[in-house]
């Protein structure tokens, strides 16, 4: 019953601090240019969810981050902008550590996994289209 108890204080815990880091690193995303916003402040709305509804309910209630993270959550919406920014920001990471002395494997392996990453992103809607209804004519 103890062992129970701890457990659930204890991920309710962690799910609270991660809220609150990625939260911080999201606000922190604002006025720096190379820190992304978007993906922190949806990382911070979905771990709130788990462990701490109220803080969930004030993101999404919030007036310039809540329409992005509903956007998300019911179709997958990433705007136009933080695309361009996340492919940038992958550009520049690939072009950086092509210039380091970081080792081989890594130099090969990390560009394709970005990659990757930036078809996925490019493939998900920009905005949330009001017209769902799809009339084929044959």
């Amino acid at each position: 019953m103890v062992k129970d108890i701890m457990w659930h204080y204890s991920r309710m815990l962690c799910w609270r601090a991660l809220a609150i880091v990625s939260l911080a690193l999201g606000l922190l995303g604002i006025p720096l240019p190379g820190l992304p916003t978007v993906p922190f402040i949806l990382l911070s709305a979905w771990s709130s969810g788990k462990g701490w509804p109220a803080l969930e309910q004030r993101l999404l209630a919030h007036p310039q981050l809540g329409p992005p993270i509903l956007a998300w959550r019911q179709n997958g919406v990433v705007p136009r902008r933080a695309k361009y920014l996340a492919t940038a920001m992958m550009l520049l990471s690939v072009v950086l550590l092509q210039l380091s002395q970081a080792p081989l494997l890594l130099r090969l392996l990390l560009p394709c996994f970005l990659l990757l990453v930036a078809i996925w992103l490019w493939r998900r809607p920009e905005h949330v289209t009001q017209d769902n209804n799809y009339d084929k004519t044959d």
